[in-house]
């Protein structure tokens, strides 16, 4: 017979008196307990309370794997997976197909596991453990994760009055805008991404406040190899890693905060799955990162749209921003993205033997694991440190002329741009192609082994590792290898116009015109501030460039974004993320490519660029007929001003050598 819980837990105190006290006594030794009797009862419930809290806690964490081991959001190989059709970009097809397929697979995943059970009562306790799950546990423990926000985030809360009132102090604002990153970085993965998403938004985000973020670093703690090794295991339905790795290194290469990355290598017996290829990447999502993740959206999102009811914040349109923000997070937690991106751009670059991405193996890629192709190739980075030893232009451009080329490429023709061109995941291989530079003619060992040896000499000797690396560029052609092609950069038809009329104003220094375009065209054109001054500033800033020098060789388009950026952010004009991910790719790439090469011209290398595609029917198809027009007008302009902008140094050196006006 049930009884009061109050009841049961003084029982044992009073069993002794019943026989003596009535019941109108009893109820009353009930209702008014000495002070001792109290104390004991509490500490009773307290002590019934905390441990049934106790030993549920325990045996939701220790069995809700059991529960729900067909619970787990499931996924096909990477080769099934297709785009969404009504999506205007590919990435953005990959992105809604892998979400739907996530949410069906956990409501199929839940009626399987009800419809294979056959216990009633076990179908109950799965019902009622979805429904614990849903309603109570995610719930408390969204909140439980928010409370450890708030406490981290409280220092910069309280501390935010210093830094406004003393804004105009460097030393103040650097100080807090350090405070910020260590935060990100305490706070996990979500965070971290969120910083390295911040530091690229310069159209939002002060200067400053972006350089200090862009320190931050997504290395994270490993996950077990256990966990790696049992995820293996059911991906190809083995009982050991024997029957198909000859070797795996239990150590990961990389850390990341997403995912670590392993390198293995397959049996010889399964090398008729991988096209005769050993050696690959191995990359692995950290256990249970989607759900800590998917938590901390969650916190984000209802962060945001408190910051958006706050006056003169509303222009960020923080809320927008946190849900381009999650499409980013999610296009990275499924990895069969990532393999289907580089598949394209290997489609793209299928025709240039001096670009390449790495080969994904679909078949054995799904959401939680990439296969990818191992490259063994110097980091740019590498290379970067000692540019300034090797003295010859020539061979830097080298490997300047080709990264440059491929990202134009990416850029006009594509549509289709590696969204994170940093030295880190640029490799480089060094090859020999035939005499009509259309086909490599050597070994893929004879580059591995130069690989191996100039990074043997990069740690002992620097000196011979300069002079190795020259004999290297002479004799061999540097082969651009881009890795790491998780996040993308696309388009849309109406960005693209956009974009094209404003490089176009840039091209044809109308400064004025092109200020007009980026509020007119943006986001939120009523929220921008003195929409003249924006203009007039523009056009300033663009006729100062114009008049630095006669020729287009000494522009830098990266700066001249750079602080088109900044006004923007000034000015509150809203910029579509699209389109700033093109202009921060822009600024990686010039960034990179000045370092290699000093006189590079970004609108002078685009003309071969241009040229193909106003020669290629096909390409015009990407484009309305009248943004067709647009790029052919943009190309013929560009040809004109690059024949006609002859530097002074130039014709003199065509008047000396008599090739201006010969034999006259």
């Amino acid at each position: 017979m049930f009884r009061p819980f109050a009841l049961r837990s003084c029982n044992y105190n009073v069993s002794s008196k019943l026989s003596q006290l009535s019941i109108k006594r009893y109820s009353s030794f009930l209702i008014r307990p000495s002070s001792k009797q109290s104390r004991y009862i509490n500490h009773k419930i307290s002590f019934y309370i905390l441990g049934t809290v106790a030993v549920s806690t325990s045996l939701y964490t220790w069995k809700s794997n059991i529960l729900i081991s067909n619970d787990q959001i499931g996924s096909t190989a990477a080769d099934h997976l297709k785009g969404d059709p009504r999506a205007d970009t590919y990435e953005m097809g990959l992105y809604l197909a892998s979400q739907e397929e996530q949410r069906r697979n956990r409501i199929n995943s839940r009626k399987e596991r009800l419809k294979k059970t056959k216990s009633k009562l076990y179908r109950l306790i799965l019902r009622l453990y979805f429904a614990f799950d849903d309603h109570i546990w995610v719930p408390l423990s969204i909140t439980y994760r928010f409370l450890e926000i708030t406490i981290f985030i409280l220092p910069i809360i309280v501390s935010f009055p210093i830094a406004y009132f003393l804004s105009s102090s460097i030393n103040t604002q650097t100080w807090w805008f350090t405070m910020i990153r260590m935060v990100l970085q305490s706070l996990g993965p979500s965070f971290i991404k969120l910083g390295q998403w911040a530091a690229s938004r310069t159209d939002l985000f002060p200067s400053e406040f972006c350089r200090i973020l862009g320190n931050l670093h997504s290395k994270g703690k490993p996950h077990s190899f256990k966990y790696t090794e049992k995820e293996l295991c059911g991906l190809f339905q083995i009982n050991s890693l024997d029957e198909v790795f000859e070797t795996i290194d239990k150590t990961p290469v990389g850390v990341g905060a997403i995912a670590q990355v392993y390198i293995v290598k397959f049996n010889e017996s399964f090398t008729k799955y991988t096209d005769g290829k050993q050696w690959f990447a191995l990359k692995i999502l950290h256990p249970h990162v989607l759900d800590k993740i998917s938590k901390d959206l969650k916190i984000m999102k209802f962060g945001a749209m408190l910051i958006n009811f706050i006056p003169t914040m509303e222009w960020l349109s923080l809320p927008d921003e946190v849900s381009q923000f999650s499409i980013l997070m999610n296009l990275q937690l499924d990895l069969r993205i990532e393999s289907l991106n580089l598949r394209k751009f290997r489609n793209n670059f299928e025709n240039n033997p001096r670009i390449e991405f790495p080969e994904p193996l679909l078949k054995f890629s799904n959401t939680n694991i990439l296969f990818e192709e191992h490259v063994e190739g110097l980091p740019m980075e590498s290379f970067l440190e000692v540019k300034d030893l090797i003295t010859n232009v020539s061979l830097c451009k080298k490997v300047s002329d080709p990264f440059v080329d491929a990202f134009l490429k990416m850029l006009i023709l594509d549509d289709f741009i590696h969204a994170d061109l940093h030295p880190g995941n640029v490799l480089i291989k060094f090859i020999k192609m035939d005499n009509f530079q259309k086909r490599v003619i050597s070994e893929n060992d004879e580059s591995t082994e130069i690989v191996i040896k100039l990074k043997q000499l990069y740690k002992e000797d620097k000196e011979q590792y300069v002079n190795f690396l020259k004999s290297v560029l002479i004799s061999y052609t540097p082969q651009i290898y881009f890795i790491d092609a998780g996040l993308v950069t696309e388009l849309n038809d109406l960005d693209r116009v956009n974009f094209i009329d404003l490089f176009k104003s840039l091209v044809k220094f109308d400064g004025y015109r092109a200020g007009e375009l980026m509020i007119e065209r943006s986001r939120t054109p009523e929220t921008a501030i003195n929409s003249e001054e924006f203009a007039q500033k523009v056009k300033k800033l663009v006729s100062t460039i114009r008049n630095q020098t006669f020729t287009l060789g000494t522009v830098s388009v990266g700066n001249l974004l750079d602080q088109m950026l900044s006004m923007v952010r000034v000015h509150h004009v809203r910029m579509e993320a699209d389109f700033v991910s093109v202009v921060v790719a822009i600024l990686l790439l010039e960034g990179i490519g000045r370092q290699l090469d000093p006189n590079l011209d970004l609108f002078d290398s685009s003309i071969p660029i241009l040229r193909e595609y106003a020669m290629t029917r096909e390409r015009r198809s990407l484009l309305s007929g009248a943004n067709t027009f647009t790029m052919v007008a943009l190309w013929l302009g560009l040809e004109l001003r690059q024949w006609m902008n002859l530097s002074v140094k130039q014709i003199e050196y065509l008047v000396k050598t008599d090739q201006l006006c010969p034999n006259y």
